[in-house]
């Protein structure tokens, strides 16, 4: 079946990831219209993918030729396009970062629950060709994880017209993505966390690095299950390109019980076990927009309703949210089994 898609802006994905995802997939998706806030860049892409350019996205989602929506940049939309999706029925494919609000994120998730869409989460990172070998070499060879370091190093500033501002916000994002990584990765529910943060400057509002340490002991002893520490660093201006690329810590490291794996994504994975090294290059499989693509068509035309990724999400976002309490109050904050912080 092939699905009718509308797409709502194009973000700095669009070139690199999404585009050529969909060409691969022609026997999958037709892209029926396009929605996005400059003008000519949406009369370029639609003309690429043989589409209509659309004035708004209500127009977008009310058109009947169109079964679902693909969300890859929200241009100040926030969640709306969301739901309107929701109310004409139409299915949704999220690149968007979910509205971080707690009240904000409870409204979306009613939304998509009355409307009976399908709806995924856009999480590049749990596709990626590395992280996929990675669970199946913890599955076989490595054992269950005990410890992981999970590091990102993001330039300042001078990014492309198309990236996302950065404030209070994005940082968390940043983070969100992270933490969602690392419960991918072990499989388990962290049971608490502590967070600090380094501002830029004395009493500035930003951070030039922020980290968080979870814990997922089953007992709710801490050091009992396995400890992930993220990280974010925003210290490295963009301009001091040497810099940036010097020494690059890896994005994920990994101890098991009986080996080590150190990802880079999206395809770089090296692994020690008794046996020695081993390094194996995966860009011959799949790229991440086309795993993602698949796995949406195949959430839409199921007979079983699929919102992968939107309780993953949320669930990650009460993470960080509960993060910030720590570093606020210096304490180590416990996280309850639904993902939000007892009061």
């Amino acid at each position: 079946m092939k699905l009718r898609v509308g797409i709502v802006g194009l973000g700095s994905q669009w070139e690199s990831r999404h585009l050529p995802a969909l060409r691969m997939l022609a026997d999958r998706y037709e892209v029926r219209g396009l929605c996005e806030q400059v003008a000519h860049r949406a009369r370029k892409a639609a003309a690429e993918v043989g589409a209509v350019s659309v004035d708004g996205f209500r127009a977008l989602c009310a058109r009947d030729d169109i079964d679902a929506i693909l969300y890859l940049a929200d241009q100040w939309y926030g969640a709306t396009p969301i739901l309107a999706a929701c109310d004409h029925g139409k299915a949704i494919y999220s690149a968007i970062s979910l509205p971080l609000a707690a009240d904000e994120a409870a409204l979306l998730r009613r939304r998509v629950d009355e409307s009976g869409i399908a709806f995924m989460a856009e999480l590049p990172r749990r596709h990626a060709p590395a992280t996929v070998r990675l669970k199946e070499l913890i599955a076989t060879r490595l054992g269950p994880p005990r410890l992981l370091f999970c590091h990102r190093r993001i330039p300042l500033s001078g990014g492309p017209a198309t990236a996302p501002a950065r404030d209070r916000d994005s940082e968390a994002r940043d983070l969100m993505e992270l933490v969602d990584w690392c419960r991918y990765v072990t499989g388990v529910e962290p049971t608490s966390v502590v967070a600090v943060r380094h501002a830029e400057a004395p009493g500035a509002d930003l951070d030039d690095y922020r980290m968080m340490s979870l814990d997922f002991s089953a007992g709710g002893t801490p050091g009992d299950g396995p400890l992930a520490q993220i990280s974010c660093g925003y210290y490295m201006p963009r301009g001091w390109e040497e810099a940036v690329g010097f020494r690059p810590p890896a994005a994920l490291q990994v101890a098991c019980e009986r080996g080590i794996a150190f990802i880079d994504l999206p395809s770089q994975l090296v692994w020690f076990d008794t046996a020695g090294r081993h390094q194996e290059e995966l860009d011959t499989d799949r790229p991440v927009g086309e795993r993602m693509l698949l796995q949406f068509h195949r959430a839409v035309t199921s007979l079983v309703r699929n919102v992968s990724g939107l309780d993953d999400t949320l669930r990650a976002m009460d993470i960080v949210r509960a993060a910030a309490t720590s570093q606020a109050e210096g304490r180590r904050v416990a996280l309850d089994g639904g993902g939000g912080v007892p009061g």
